[in-house]
């Protein structure tokens, strides 16, 4: 394992560049830089994460066209007829049902708070609780308003249904992560990045799998567990910096 962390610690100080930005969606919320937009662009980037690269960043590009690239104000002021256009809007399964609801919600929810990483934190005593804990009450608040369609509810998953969070987990590393590196952003403060889980993708998996960091048969939330556990003994404060690793070696290397 000393020898996985060193090749693992490699990969993570090549991946984890300002190169990495450019064919990442994580390029959608660089594209703002009031802590709104990136907040809210960087959570429908992640919730779209699915399928290539390059058809996920057009599609966001679409997305947010529609709100004149500038989502938070569109949220705060956006009348009824400004939602027709979102009507077109469709990534695979996520339709236009999808997105007024999306939108919808955050509306909502940024008419009442400051911050998105406050829907992360509502219902908690004392100390933050565990990231399943967490992420259940997520998904529980984001479809509580009286009209959540029911079949808008599979796009963010919950560790309550046994799901990986592969997406959800992405979106709180770019978040939460600090470093001087200027790929992750960092601008929640009451997470901390040692309770990040790390996101258990396709190539993430693969590449885990091969390592023997993984030993369970399934990929679903224990599995993200059970590696990110083991990238707690290489680094306990920043375990899934190792996403870029992993991530690196599975999409660009073919590991």
């Amino acid at each position: 394992m000393n020898d996985i962390k060193g090749f693992l610690d490699e990969k993570v100080e090549l991946y984890n560049q300002p190169g990495f930005i450019t064919n990442d969606p994580i390029s959608i919320p660089h594209r703002f830089s009031k802590k709104q937009d990136i907040e809210i662009s960087g959570f429908f980037a992640a919730i779209l994460a699915w399928g290539q690269r390059k058809t996920i960043i057009n599609k966001c590009l679409e997305l947010f066209e529609k709100m004149d690239n500038a989502p938070h104000e569109f949220l705060m002021n956006h009348q009824e007829d400004d939602l027709k256009p979102f009507l077109s809007f469709k990534h695979r399964t996520f339709n236009d049902v999808d997105t007024l609801y999306f939108i919808h919600f955050l509306t909502w929810f940024y008419k009442k708070y400051d911050s998105l990483e406050q829907a992360f934190l509502l219902g908690q005593n004392g100390e933050i609780d565990a990231m399943g804990s967490i992420l259940s009450r997520f998904h529980e608040f984001f479809f509580s308003l009286p009209d959540a369609p029911s079949r808008t509810r599979k796009h963010i998953a919950t560790p309550a249904r046994k799901a990986a969070c592969k997406r959800i987990t992405m979106y709180l590393r770019w978040m939460v992560r600090k470093d001087s590196k200027g790929v992750d952003f960092g601008i929640w403060d009451q997470i901390k990045p040692a309770q990040l889980i790390c996101p258990c993708d396709l190539h993430v998996d693969r590449v885990a799998r091969k390592l023997g960091l993984i030993t369970r048969k399934q990929t679903d939330w224990l599995t993200a567990l059970e590696l990110t556990e083991q990238l707690r003994t290489f680094d306990p404060r920043d375990p899934v910096k190792y996403d870029f690793a992993l991530f690196g070696l599975g999409i660009e290397e073919k590991f």
